[in-house]
């Protein structure tokens, strides 16, 4: 069973930066494409980046191009998503989440299988 546990949160003020971190455990992350996910208050659980298994594939969403950027290392079993020049607008609890690839879009929560249990961003003004 592939358990997946996050870390890095926290609270900053615009401008600021965090590094997101999730663990993965269970099977070799290199197994599954991955993605992070973001729900703000009262909002839907949306995409943020995805990374295919190549680790050269990456996609943002419009709302983090050229901020974010997600990365994988597979010695450590480990996904990251760095952060930058943090807005009011990112606040909400990040997921990070697994799929195989080839199985639908990497910003449709629908097609991943296993998620952790979030990371809250809090980002003030």
């Amino acid at each position: 069973q592939v358990q997946l546990v996050e870390s890095g949160g926290g609270s900053v003020q615009t401008g600021g930066s965090l590094t997101l971190s999730c663990q993965i455990s269970g099977a070799p992350s290199q197994t599954y494409c991955m993605g992070w996910f973001r729900q703000a208050p009262g909002d839907v659980r949306r995409g943020v980046a995805g990374i295919y298994r190549d680790r050269l594939r990456t996609y943002y969403a419009d709302s983090v191009q050229g901020r974010f950027t997600i990365s994988r290392d597979f010695a450590k079993n480990t996904l990251y998503l760095q952060m930058n020049n943090l807005e009011p607008e990112d606040t909400g609890i990040y997921y990070c989440a697994a799929r195989p690839e080839g199985r639908g879009d990497w910003a449709d929560a629908r097609d991943y299988d296993y998620w952790g249990q979030g990371t809250r961003v809090t980002v003030s003004s």
